[in-house]
């Protein structure tokens, strides 16, 4: 979805996001029903913990304080095994939906510097014109992958109002 603003071998070098510190696991993407059943195919001996009604994240076990969690779903070659079928968090990061005041709003990761190397404008029409559509009605569907706002994320756009 990304990659008119970032180049595939831009994130194959990073893979920042499909590795979770102690810190950050919160930020773990969520599997929806169907993500899951494909994630039990590809891995089939990774455990989960459900997150909602219809989301689930990877178990993990507690880590140490220089330890990272690294996605099962990662080959070290080709990246995501599930390609284009990746969770839907993995395919709009280092975008993120959270809510803050009873609205939805859309948030950068900052973590991921090559997004925040580029210009914002660029950034913010590509999410406007691209993406934003796309996220909210996601969202609609499938409430759980809506985070509560933390304040560490800038907020990129928010949820226009329904009168």
């Amino acid at each position: 979805m990304l990659t008119k603003l970032l180049r595939r071998s831009t994130c194959a070098a990073c893979r920042q996001c499909c590795r979770f510190d102690r810190y950050d696991v919160w930020e773990m993407p969520l599997l929806s029903r169907e993500t899951r059943a494909l994630a039990q195919e590809v891995v089939p001996e990774a455990e989960y913990v459900s997150r909602g009604t219809d989301a689930w994240i990877f178990r993990v076990r507690a880590l140490d304080a220089d330890e990272c969690f690294v996605c099962p779903l990662l080959d070290a070659n080709t990246g995501c095994r599930l390609g284009s079928e990746k969770p839907f968090d993995c395919r709009i990061w280092p975008f993120c939906i959270m809510e803050l005041d009873g609205r939805q709003v859309i948030t950068i990761a900052p973590i991921c510097e090559a997004m925040m190397a580029l210009p914002m404008g660029t950034v913010l029409s590509f999410l406007k014109e691209e993406l934003a559509d796309t996220i909210f009605t996601y969202a609609a569907g499938h409430p759980d992958v809506v985070r509560p706002y933390d304040s560490l994320y800038p907020i990129l756009l928010w949820k226009p109002q329904e009168f």
